[in-house]
């Protein structure tokens, strides 16, 4: 049965606040990560991969991770017109299944950790998966009043840094720290407008 993101899939890049949000996500990435072209990364929740082809000329090889059977295909299909041979789409889905075929540099996500059920659990798989002094790269919303998902959803209200921060250091991770780096301005049909601050948090994963 299809879900959400399969259904949106098709669409999704044409949602300008996606792409903007990305444009600033990536830019704030290159300045603290500095990634060079020898390193090797994961997407996590890739979706359409839009990060990953925004950040893909300063990496060796990206490996765009999602769940969705439909924003696999769409990645793949963008990947195939860009001939982009260093992009890797694959449909997998790590919450349930450990992924062993290859280790990571870096790992990052956006707007993807609120709809994980289990942080503790995927952030040590993380850790796992990053090679020695690997970098992890979450860009996700503050904590807000549930407002911004449509009524249904089952995932985390957003998040408070420091609480994601101790998690994240309790499996596996040190040298934590976060700034914003974008907010989503969402008009609501009583007429009003409600601001959802992103953060981008960084951490290196322990020796």
């Amino acid at each position: 049965m299809p879900n959400h993101f399969d259904k949106v899939a098709r669409d999704w890049d044409k949602n300008q606040i996606h792409v903007k949000r990305t444009e600033a996500i990536a830019a704030l990435f290159l300045q603290k990560i500095k990634p060079d072209k020898t390193m090797k990364a994961l997407e996590f929740g890739a979706g359409t991969g839009l990060l990953s082809f925004a950040l893909h000329e300063h990496f060796a090889e990206i490996t765009l991770m999602d769940s969705s059977v439909e924003m696999t295909h769409t990645t793949e299909e963008k990947i195939q017109a860009a001939e982009l041979s260093h992009l890797h789409a694959i449909l997998f889905d790590l919450e349930k299944e450990d992924y062993t075929s290859k280790t990571f540099d870096i790992i990052f996500s956006q707007m993807v950790m609120h709809h994980v059920d289990d942080i503790a659990k995927i952030s040590a798989k993380f850790a796992k998966l990053l090679n020695k002094n690997g970098k992890l790269v979450i860009a996700d919303l503050y904590k807000e009043d549930g407002s911004f998902h449509d009524t249904g959803f089952k995932g985390h209200l957003g998040f408070e840094p420091e609480q994601l921060a101790e998690t994240l250091k309790k499996n596996g991770f040190k040298q934590i720290v976060y700034q914003e780096c974008f907010v989503i301005e969402r008009p609501f049909d009583d007429g009003s407008t409600k601001r959802f601050p992103v953060f981008l948090m960084t951490a290196e994963k322990q020796a």
